[in-house]
């Protein structure tokens, strides 16, 4: 009876204090607050084993902080990655008995239960993966087991979608695999076909899928896929994001699309090339806490505060919904002691305030003060070389010509073409992505066609924000 209790009065606080649903813009490019059409800017974190690994009190912790930093919508799933079927979370639970999810564990979903509504209650969106992709039949298979057919994924989609009706969030289907064939495409529609019965169909859906796919290589024709998902994946420095924003933009029938997987902070590029995935392969080159204290393995380097801007400011002026940002540490929430998955820099506590993370709230900031919803791509602005890579320029512009926004990556001088904007007469600022202020320039004409950015800090990105008087 005291389950009971907490399940029913967890459902009516939900009703009543978080009903906030998110939907799709009229244009069908990006995502808006039901309630009142407001655009929505989609600042996500990947908090993979949140649910997992994560006590109420560690929890707290972690949603509140990134709540002060900004962010919108945290990305967790409930059956984790890191044997999330058989390896128990934080109070010794597991979410099934007998590996059936037809037989659902209350005290595990008390606790999944517990964070949702927290985040909620600090105005953050979840985006709730119902499952990891390892369980569910795949070509690159994890820790599993694979325990979930077309009727078991349904009920269990079903279930998922009552339970959290009431909840701010939307659901990400999928966890980092491709769709192998058409019999585990049918899985995955009849988990979709649950939920949306469940929840009667008011919650937002996805797909979270491989690295360097999108959800909308094959599943765009999906009636559940409500906006594409992509994973630009954490290959190499400065990949070209902008080109999976580009491709999933021209498919039709039109959806918004989003990076949900890009580089994360402190992770060693390309970190499959220099690992084997075997228990203790790093032993000799960590400390007393776990963490990787020799980085000179991974050749390759890793990716700093600086990459995560680049990313973040490329896919918006490319012209996704928004961006989710990530940490090593903080995705599979790695504790001091603990053996990692892929070698960490910290624990998930100090990674929560790292460079950039720290930066996020700034790409925010930004993008509601120049409404990214009014935003299109502008390349054509631009007419100096501009080749990929570390020098490469993106920009976008307000649909009526009002304004245009610039991503300098990298210092250099380069040259514009303001004549395509909404009038001959300019204030500009250099904006600084590391800390959210402005350099005001003097009122120009269009005359002015060299630009080049404050040298302030050797290697500095700069965003120039240039008006239309």
């Amino acid at each position: 009876m005291k389950r009971i209790g907490f399940t029913f009065l967890f459902a009516l606080a939900l009703q009543l204090a978080f009903s906030q649903q998110l939907a799709i813009s009229e244009n069908q490019r990006y995502l808006i607050n039901k309630n009142d059409s407001t655009p929505f800017f989609w600042l996500g974190d990947t908090a993979w084993e949140l649910f997992h690994k994560l006590n109420r009190e560690e929890a707290l912790h972690y949603l509140q902080t990134r709540a002060q930093q900004g962010f919108t919508l945290i990305q967790a799933v409930i059956l984790a990655e890191r044997d999330g079927l058989r390896t128990p979370n934080a109070y010794g639970e597991l979410p099934f008995e007998d590996l059936d999810p037809k037989k659902p564990n209350e005290a595990y979903f008390e606790h999944v239960d517990f964070i949702i509504e927290q985040a909620n209650q600090l105005g953050l969106v979840m985006g709730i993966l119902p499952t990891w992709g390892d369980k569910v039949y795949s070509e690159h298979p994890g820790a599993g087991p694979e325990v979930f057919g077309k009727e078991n994924a349904r009920s269990f989609g079903e279930y998922l979608g009552k339970r959290y009706r009431e909840a701010s969030l939307v659901w990400i289907l999928g966890g980092d695999r491709d769709i192998a064939n058409d019999e585990v495409r049918a899985v995955w529609d009849s988990m979709a076909a649950g939920i949306t019965t469940g929840d009667t169909g008011r919650h937002l859906m996805t797909y979270h899928p491989r690295g360097s796919r999108s959800s909308g290589d094959y599943l765009h024709d999906a009636s559940w896929m409500d906006f594409n998902m992509f994973q630009s994946g954490h290959a190499q420095f400065y990949t070209p994001v902008y080109n999976f924003t580009q491709k999933d933009r021209a498919l039709q029938p039109t959806k918004p699309t989003v990076d949900g997987e890009p580089a994360y902070e402190d992770i060693p590029v390309a970190f499959w090339e220099f690992m084997k995935f075997e228990p203790g392969e790093f032993s000799g080159i960590t400390d007393q806490e776990g963490m990787l204290k020799d980085r000179s393995p991974f050749t390759k380097g890793f990716f700093d505060g600086k990459s995560v801007r680049v990313h973040a400011y490329w896919n918006i002026l490319s012209g996704a919904a928004g961006y989710t940002y990530g940490n090593n540490a903080v995705w599979q929430m790695h504790k001091k002691g603990e053996t990692f998955v892929i070698p960490a820099l910290t624990d998930w506590k100090d990674a929560l305030l790292r460079p950039g993370a720290q930066s996020m709230k700034f790409v925010r900031k930004l993008f509601e003060m120049r409404s990214f919803a009014e935003l299109v791509p502008a390349q054509e602005l631009i007419v100096s070389p501009n080749p990929e890579g570390k020098y490469h320029i993106r920009a976008a512009k307000q649909k009526d010509g009002d304004f245009a926004i610039f991503y300098v990556a990298h210092p250099q001088e380069f040259e514009l073409d303001l004549s395509q904007l909404n009038g001959e007469r300019f204030t500009a600022s250099w904006y600084d992505p590391r800390t959210g202020n402005s350099l005001q320039m003097p009122e120009f004409g269009l005359h002015q066609k060299v630009w080049t950015a404050p040298s302030i800090l050797e290697g500095a990105d700069w965003v120039l924000v240039i008006d239309v008087n």
